[in-house]
Formats: structure tokens, C-alpha cells, sequence
């Protein structure tokens, strides 16, 4: 059960609470697909009839006032509650009905994420999952502020009130041709992608300001090719060997197993690997469905780990 669906939500708090996250009527809008003149209209009311403000403009972005931060936090506790009370719900009818809410990094969308529900709906058909795909800190907090039961993130420090539910470390490596002089190597080091055409994640990702930092503590400049925030494109323009590809193995895993790329690890004393984690409400707040989801996800991301090696 989601309590956005049921309507146990009112509309002016579901429009209050995205705007304060994202800092921004017009994303909320296009997050929502509704006009931006809708939610303002419902902001000003909200504001008018509290008597106070609950958004001050800063440097082209709403920040919360302090009658904002505490409608913040009474709204997020209120939705957490309406959770519970759901999945309490859902738990008196087993595994037989129900919804889990999942948000997820766009490399996990794209192998670990079908894996863990092909396996969870032969077992569970009749659950219901939803599953957002954002970055990992929006992730992170998705499940912070109660809309989300789990997440599958990136190397991000974890929100003090969000379990960690498994971990695995995965190398980075560079996305090859099979037939390209990458692909003879067993494994490679920073300095032989000196003067390569690199393709890299951009600020939205966390990889890009990763692979960023590795880079500048080895005193190796890269050749910029591109900058983009979609994994599926960087996949597309490798295949197409168009520039230097770094991932992880983590949302390539259909390439790799047809042939079409082959991964080889980067190996470096200057290049921690990437720590991919799965983050969950607290025990007593997760339905049984939330729970045997993640259980899955679990498996999957640890076989991952394995793969990665």
C-alpha cells in the first residue's frame, strides 16, 4: 500500500515536501507533470492560511524557513507513521498483497534491479514494486524521509536513521571492444589511459567526481570527450567506440555476457573500488514484502561482488 496512492497524503503537503527537496517549483512541476502555477497557487494558500512563509528565494533556489523546517519535520514523521501503518496492514495478509517502493541508481535499473524481481515475482506475483531511479544521494534520502523501503546506492555517506543491509566493493574498469588493444589486457593501469578520448559521468553522478579525484592524485590529465549523467549512453557510445568508457561492471552485464564488451579492471594503488550498497528503513518500519525484496537484492548485489573479483 502507498499512502500517496491511497490519497492519505493531502495534496498541499505531497506538493511542500517535493518542492523543499528539490528547491524548486518548476522541477517539482515537471516531476509531477503539472503546470508550476498549480503548485504555487497551493504553496501561497498553504503559506496564507499558516500566516508565515515557508520558502525563502536564495541564490535562484527556495530554501525552507525555520516554519518550513519544522513543516518539513512533522510532514516526514506523519509519513512515516502512514507507512508503518501500511505495511502493518500488508503484513496481515502475508506475502499475498502489497506494495514495496525502491529507489535505484540507473546502472542497478539496468541488471541487478531485473534480476532480483524476476526472481521475487516468481515467488511473490502479486506484490507490487515501485522503482525510481535517481542518484544515489536522492536515493539515500528517499528512504531517509520514509518514501522509499530501499535503495541501491553508490559510495555516498548513509543517513544516521538508514540501515546498511549489504555492501560489496567493485573494481572500476574501462568498457572495451573485443577486438580493440584494451581488450588483450588482463587489467590495466591509470597511466594507460593517458591521452585517451575519456567519456565521463557528470556531477550528477558520483562516479564523475570520483574518477575525477583518482586522476588529480595521480598527476594524469585526461582528454575530455564528453560529460553525460545516463549510463545507457555511455554503454551506447563504447559499443560504438566513440571514447573511453569507465564503469563499474554493475548495469553492463547484459553487454558483457552477449560479447558485445569486454570489462577490463583498472588496477591502482591511487584507485579505491566503489563500495555499492543496499539501504533499507529500520527493522521494525519494513513489511514483510520490503523485507523479501531486499533479501533478493541482497543476493544479487553480493553475486555482483563476486563477479566483479
Amino acid at each position: 500500500m502507498d499512502p500517496y496512492r491511497l490519497g492519505l497524503v493531502a495534496t498541499r503537503i505531497h506538493y511542500f515536501q517535493l518542492v523543499a527537496r528539490l528547491g524548486s517549483i518548476r522541477q517539482a512541476a515537471q516531476a509531477l507533470n503539472v503546470a508550476p502555477s498549480s503548485i504555487s497557487r497551493i504553496l501561497r494558500q498553504l503559506e496564507d492560511e499558516l500566516g508565515t512563509s515557508l520558502f525563502e528565494r536564495v541564490r535562484q533556489r527556495l530554501k525552507l524557513t525555520s516554519a518550513g523546517e519544522l513543516m518539513l519535520y512533522h510532514a516526514r514523521l506523519s509519513l512515516s507513521q502512514l507507512n508503518r501503518a501500511c505495511s502493518e496492514i500488508n503484513d496481515l495478509h502475508g506475502l499475498h498483497r502489497g506494495t514495496v517502493s525502491v529507489a535505484v541508481i540507473e546502472s542497478v535499473s539496468r541488471g541487478v534491479m531485473p534480476q532480483a524481481l524476476q526472481e521475487f515475482w516468481q515467488r511473490h506475483p502479486a506484490i507490487t514494486v515501485n522503482v525510481r531511479v535517481m542518484g544515489s544521494q536522492q536515493a539515500a534520502n528517499a528512504v531517509a524521509e520514509g518514501e522509499c523501503d530501499l535503495a541501491v546506492v553508490f559510495d555516498i555517506r548513509v543517513p544516521r536513521n538508514v540501515r546498511r543491509i549489504a555492501i560489496v566493493s567493485l573494481p572500476l574498469g574501462v568498457l572495451a571492444l573485443p577486438d580493440s588493444h584494451f581488450a588483450e589486457k588482463k587489467e590495466l593501469k591509470l597511466f594507460d589511459l593517458a591521452g585517451q578520448r575519456v567519456i565521463l559521468s557528470d556531477s550528477s553522478l558520483t562516479l564523475g567526481t570520483w574518477i575525477e579525484e583518482a586522476f588529480s592524485r595521480s598527476f594524469i590529465d585526461l582528454t575530455q570527450r564528453a560529460r553525460t549523467n545516463s549510463i545507457g549512453l555511455m554503454v551506447d557510445l563504447a559499443k560504438r567506440n566513440l571514447g573511453t568508457v569507465l564503469q563499474t561492471r554493475v548495469g553492463i552485464e547484459q553487454e558483457i555476457a552477449d560479447g558485445a564488451l569486454k570489462f577490463v579492471p583498472l588496477r591502482d594503488a591511487k584507485l579505491n573500488p566503489r563500495k555499492l550498497m543496499l539501504l533499507s528503513r529500520s527493522e521494525k518500519e519494513m513489511s514483510d514484502a520490503a523485507s523479501a525484496l531486499g533479501k533478493l537484492l541482497a543476493k544479487s548485489i553480493e553475486r555482483s561482488g563476486e563477479d566483479g573479483i
